[in-house]
């Protein structure tokens, strides 16, 4: 979100100077040639920091930062004046600046306090959210389950949320991987402290070890001030590391230091710090897998698995699916504003019989579209769309019959393989739709199998 400054300062040149400064920088900005002025402009707009200039004609800084804060604006103030002394840098604290600026100044003396109001009012909103978070009731019932597979998952995270030992979470995409790392900081004993998520697989390569460790002022090109990694943000939190296989191997072994001995380091810095973060982490990938073929580091893989917790894919949860789609129904019609949909019995037949590879997520999706779509409150087999269509007439043709003498099931798996790629043209997202299973969780079996798809395809 980008951060938006007001600058009240009544010599055109200095303000014009300020506003190239913090534009440059990447701030919006918006200028203001006097007290009166800025006052107005605060009534009209939200703005996130304000930067003022102490003597001014009219209303000077000091009262507009007053009335600023007589608003009940959410928003820091920065004093700056050219007649620095202890007296008025006082006087602007008391009433409620977050920090002082004395004239002249450099640019970097500029970005180190207007970063570090911009950090603050980020801390602030991250915390007021999660006190509203807190104060939610949460409880393990808003995870949806009766499978045996989901009441021993019930049982593991429950035993997480007693300790401050390291997780991880494993399963395929959309089984709700977050939602129990949420449950576990939040039904815990940190449930007060920060909950911070870092999706390993969206930071750019360059920039991973600064986001989770922080990095000094000139580290590299466009560290222009200190930063706080997610290490730091987190103390006496929790860290969830979404796809943490996707993390480089120079990173695994800071990381793996910081879990050993709770010593961050920033990028560029010489000087440790003492952080005291539960680290949650979670992959749909098979870490033991990328151990043996040297993409994660064994030693990190047994501290991150103190506690593994894997969650079971929707198809092998079909007890759930009644408690599923209830549970969906009642959230999906109140986030639409309409009343909760019926659906007929072959329409939850068709969702119990689709494979669903983007798991509980895609259900949610599904049903949400279902209710959008669907006249009169009631969802019926005419709604449904192709792919559920689909697994209708499949059911009930070329279904699989256990032969008298059994079956070796990895032979079987070995062959429905092989088929789907030779009739995909060896294209692995096309072979595995038609096995019902993510790209990933193919690539995993057809590796076990020794299987190469161009060899199918020909």
């Amino acid at each position: 979100m980008s951060i938006h400054v007001l600058v009240a300062e009544d010599d055109d040149t200095q303000r014009e100077i300020i506003e190239d400064i913090l534009t440059e920088a990447g701030y919006a900005v918006t200028a203001a040639r006097s007290g009166e002025e800025a006052l107005d402009t605060l009534t009209q707009n939200a703005f996130d920091v304000l930067l003022t200039d102490m003597r001014m004609p009219g209303i000077d800084g000091l009262e507009l930062l007053r009335r600023a804060k007589g608003m009940g604006l959410e928003i820091e103030v920065i004093v700056m004046t050219a007649y620095a002394s202890v007296d008025t840098a006082v006087s602007a604290m008391k009433e409620g600046a977050l920090d002082y600026l004395a004239k002249p100044f450099d640019k970097d003396e500029l970005l180190v306090v207007v970063d570090k109001a911009a950090d603050q009012l980020n801390l602030r909103r991250e915390n007021k959210e999660l006190r509203q978070l807190v104060d939610k009731p949460r409880s393990i019932e808003n995870i949806v389950g009766e499978s045996e597979a989901m009441q021993s998952v019930f049982e593991i995270v429950e035993r997480a949320v007693k300790v401050n030992s390291t997780v991880l979470i494993t399963g395929e995409s959309g089984v709700g991987k977050e939602l129990i790392a949420r449950h576990i900081h939040f039904a815990g004993p940190r449930h007060k402290k920060p909950f911070i998520v870092v999706n390993c697989a969206a930071i750019p390569e360059n920039l991973v070890e600064s986001e989770l460790f922080g990095h000094e002022k000139g580290a590299f090109t466009g560290a222009d001030s200190a930063r706080q990694g997610k290490f730091e943000v987190a103390d006496g939190g929790t860290l969830f590391l979404d796809e943490i296989a996707e993390m480089r191997l120079e990173s695994q072994a800071k990381l793996l230091r910081v879990l050993q001995d709770g010593l961050v380091e920033r990028v560029g810095g010489a000087n440790t710090r003492r952080v005291d973060v539960r680290v949650v982490a979670a992959t749909n990938q098979d870490l033991r897998e990328r151990v043996k073929t040297g993409e994660f580091r064994e030693d990190l893989y047994f501290r991150l698995e103190v506690l593994p917790i894997h969650l079971p894919p929707l198809r092998e949860r079909t007890r759930d699916f009644p408690r599923l789609i209830a549970h969906f129904r009642e959230k999906i019609a109140e986030r639409l504003g309409q009343p909760v949909a019926t659906l007929d019995s072959d329409v939850v037949a068709a969702l119990q019989r689709y494979s669903w590879p983007g798991n509980v997520r895609e259900l949610e999706n599904t049903l949400e579209q279902l209710f959008i779509l669907a006249d009169g409150g009631r969802i019926t087999a005419d709604d449904l769309p192709e792919k559920l269509r689909n697994t209708q007439s499949a059911a009930g043709e070329g279904a699989f019959v256990l032969p008298p003498g059994g079956i070796v099931l990895e032979d079987v798996e070995d062959n429905l393989i092989r088929q789907a790629l030779r009739r995909s043209g060896g294209q692995i997202k096309e072979a595995a739709e038609l096995l019902g299973v993510s790209y990933k969780t193919l690539q995993y079996r057809m590796k076990k199998h020794e299987i190469d798809p161009k060899a199918q395809s020909e």
